[in-house]
């Protein structure tokens, strides 16, 4: 299955930082992981750090999957708004993994900096804005929710909002001072250029073909008929994952989005905030560190991705009217467009932990629009679970939940 469709805007730009050689001997080691794209290589730093003499495998050069099609927007908040999240699951866990996902952006923060990554880390304020005026009332109530709990945000009104960021077509929204933005495809590649100095052992263009769980470890057989033996695997491939996983966890959405030119005038008034608002698919916008603007969105049910390819240009074109209402006084011109795979679980949570079917192996599947927030929540639950104690979260990103 592709994850994405051709020029994702990150790839084009950084092309291959670094290659690595694919499997050509049976090794073995403490940890293998499976998927070398963001999640893949935030886990492996972990490991690494933890002292587990750790391997990455992936079918694809790393980072080619899901993670060069990324906005990589960082936000705390779940797709799922926290009032909405507390009818579901409960208070305490509702405010647990919003929390945990707040406290993942600055986590992100310290370890890009530890690595002396160049993916341009930004902290940023974010705004969620009522496209409706009939969204209005639940999003107030959104913002009561995040209040009561601690979260610092304040509600702006629709004349703020157009003063501040010229922005139109909005009608109040909650504005938090904690978000970010990153290139994920070039902070992936640096963690695994950085801890391959350290021992990670890395195979791209590895393609697993068959995995034996058996009572202490794991045998993974690869296409090149060579084998891996671990104490312990980890699943890092996102939505693939459900190609081997029985159960029904997520539903599959096609996703598209779209980078503007590279302007000589500086976006002042835009550069230090996320947008998005309350429209069912919901748009997404944010600069890059190149000074172009993103624009994303216009989701649809996953079918095949030949059908989500053939629609680009259709959606490239319903973005950039998006985004002319937005910002009419914006000459917004289209200088990439692409589309991506991701899947959407019932309460907007991951699957993070073990699954009964799967003896020795454990799963960090980021859905959802936070998958790069709930990656950086599972390196420290896997951190936890390796040592054999619980994690507090466990249970409300769980399996059968």
């Amino acid at each position: 299955m592709r994850l994405t469709s051709v020029e994702p805007f990150w790839l084009v730009k950084n092309g291959i930082l670094h290659s690595y050689p694919s499997l050509d001997k049976n090794i073995e080691t403490d940890i293998v992981i499976v998927g070398a794209g963001i999640t893949g290589s935030l886990i492996a730093h972990q490991c690494v750090a933890d002292g587990y003499k750790t391997v990455i495998v992936d079918k694809r050069e790393v980072c080619h999957g899901s993670t060069s099609a990324t906005t990589s927007m960082l936000q705390y908040e779940i797709d799922l708004p926290l009032f909405e999240l507390i009818k579901m699951i409960g208070e305490k866990g509702a405010v647990l993994s919003y929390k945990a996902c707040f406290d993942s952006i600055d986590q992100l923060q310290k370890i890009s900096k530890s690595i002396k990554s160049t993916c341009g880390f930004r902290k940023k304020e974010s705004l969620y804005f009522a496209s409706r005026k009939k969204d209005v009332p639940w999003l107030k109530k959104e913002f009561e929710a995040r209040k009561k709990h601690g979260f610092l945000v304040k509600w702006l009104e629709t004349d703020k909002i157009q003063k501040k960021y010229k922005l139109e077509n909005s009608h109040g929204g909650i504005l938090s001072d904690q978000g970010g933005s990153i290139d994920a495809f070039q902070l992936a590649h640096d963690l695994l250029h950085y801890n391959h100095k350290k021992g990670l052992q890395i195979f791209d263009k590895t393609d697993v073909v068959n995995i034996e769980y058996r009572s202490k470890d794991v045998l993974i057989h690869t296409e090149f008929e060579k084998t891996i033996k671990a104490k312990k695997i980890i699943f890092c491939s996102g939505f693939e994952s459900t190609e081997i996983i029985p159960d029904k966890i997520v539903n599959l959405l096609s996703t598209y989005a779209v980078v503007g030119e590279q302007k000589e005038e500086y976006h002042s008034h835009l550069q230090n905030t996320l947008f998005w608002n309350t429209a069912s698919p919901y748009n997404y916008m944010r600069t890059t560190d190149d000074n172009r603007l993103l624009i994303g969105g216009e989701d649809e049910e996953f079918v095949n991705a030949d059908k989500r390819d053939a629609l680009l240009k259709m959606k490239a074109e319903k973005l950039k009217n998006t985004m002319s209402k937005l910002l009419p006084h914006y000459n917004f011109r289209v200088d990439f467009g692409w589309a991506g795979t991701f899947g959407e679980t019932k309460d907007g949570l991951p699957y993070i932990g073990k699954h009964p079917k799967f003896k020795n192996a454990y799963f960090v599947l980021g859905f959802g629009g936070n998958g790069i927030t709930f990656s950086v929540i599972g390196m420290d639950m896997v951190s936890t679970m390796l040592k054999g104690k619980s994690h507090e979260l466990s249970e409300y990103f769980k399996f059968g939940r």
